[in-house]
């Protein structure tokens, strides 16, 4: 049985366009993601989802509704991923983990290389 590990991603919306992270180091290297990370024992989704913005990014958001949750299996285990539109409410986006960011229209979002497990929402996203 591979370890499953719960994670929350940000779509964070701003004038139209929407906000893609590329991963630093570690695992998936230079994929494209939706900022968040993993939810915490005794954690909301809602809860890990502001934390992780707020840890990775500087920034306050406000949670909105969910776009998808998927399944991946990677070779350290089953991410589930549940993705929620959000909008800044507070700061810039900061690089403290990532590579670097973008702000891409929803129909430009198939022109990154994205993480597996995001790559449902983006598809979402991207017919809406």
């Amino acid at each position: 049985m591979s370890k499953q590990i719960a994670v929350v991603g940000a779509v964070i919306e701003r004038d139209g366009l929407i906000l893609c992270a590329q991963r630093g180091l570690g695992a998936l290297a230079g994929m494209w993601e939706f900022p968040g990370g993993k939810i915490e024992p005794g954690e909301s989704a809602l809860q890990a989802l502001e934390r992780e913005i707020r840890e990775e990014l500087r920034c306050a958001v406000d949670v909105g509704d969910e776009v998808t949750t998927t399944a991946h299996e990677y070779d350290f285990g089953t991410v589930t991923l549940t993705t929620f539109r959000c909008r800044l409410v507070e700061g810039v986006p900061v690089l403290t983990e990532h590579a670097a960011i973008k702000w891409l229209a929803p129909s430009e979002l198939p022109t990154l290389d994205w993480a597996p497990a995001d790559i449902p929402a983006v598809q979402i996203l991207a017919a809406a």
